[in-house]
């Protein structure tokens, strides 16, 4: 199984650590792009006062996140940790990767890829500075991430998905980096949390972020911890209910998006 998340927007730093290699990343295939997307944020975030103001304008920062600016710039030599600890918020604090078991933590190191609108997708070791580009960015000589990177991901990762299930789990910006086409289509899974409350007496379901990352967290924590490999996502909607969620969706033949319903946190 290979599990899709997205980057999230806050990010730990290292105090020390390596630089980084661009060459010793995950996904190898994908160090041209790299090279180029990181190439262009290093030199708009470089540069005197106004050039920094410009670069918080592209990169869609507010005054407080002016910092971010001269990090991107000093992304090449940068101390760098493993993408599992770089990355932080909400879903991965659910994930709790560093507490995980001995044997959970090599099935994440083997199906757990994050998209990034800087690496393209990276593996949870793969060692990454921190960072400041959301997938929404336009940058001045490559244009919109999005679709920048839909070609190079196209090229690797359906062999990196092999023939199993693809459990995707990543927000539009970074669904739109790569589409699953075909059987392995088919093979890919897609989690919607909704939250389900009362009002007057009526059941309201709604999409709320902060249930929607902290279930697919735990879920993916879940999945990890007792090495279930559902293979369809039909499999998958069973071996969550086995797990106690509440699962809806999968009633239709090749039915790929499926609904957990939670009522708390």
């Amino acid at each position: 199984m290979l599990v899709l998340l997205p980057p999230s927007e806050g990010k730990a730093e290292g105090a020390r650590g390596r630089p980084l290699e661009l060459d010793s990343l995950s996904l190898p295939e994908l160090t041209r792009a790299r090279e180029t997307v990181l190439d262009e944020l290093v030199a708009l975030c470089r540069g005197d006062e106004d050039d920094r103001e410009k670069a918080r304008e592209v990169l869609g920062l507010s005054q407080g996140l002016r910092g971010e600016v001269v990090k991107n710039a000093r992304l090449r030599t940068a101390p760098t940790l493993p993408a599992g600890e770089i990355y932080t918020g909400v879903l991965y604090d659910a994930l709790g990767l560093a507490t995980l078991d001995p044997a959970a933590k090599r099935r994440a190191a083997r199906s757990l890829l994050v998209f990034s609108a800087l690496w393209g997708a990276v593996g949870i070791k793969d060692r990454i500075p921190s960072y400041r580009l959301s997938g929404g960015v336009k940058l001045p000589g490559i244009g919109a991430l999005g679709p920048f990177w839909r070609g190079p991901l196209e090229s690797v990762l359906p062999e990196a998905a092999g023939g199993g299930l693809v459990l995707d789990l990543r927000s539009s910006a970074y669904a739109g980096m790569w589409k699953p086409k075909g059987d392995l289509a088919r093979r890919t899974a897609t989690v919607r949390v909704l939250q389900s409350r009362l009002v007057d007496g009526v059941e309201k379901r709604s999409v709320v972020s902060h249930f929607n990352k902290a279930t697919k967290g735990r879920i993916v924590r879940a999945l990890l911890e007792t090495g279930a490999a559902p293979k369809t996502p039909a499999a998958l909607a069973g071996t969550l209910r086995e797990l106690g969620h509440v699962v809806e969706g999968d009633d239709k033949p090749g039915a790929t998006a499926l609904d957990v319903v939670v009522t708390e946190l």
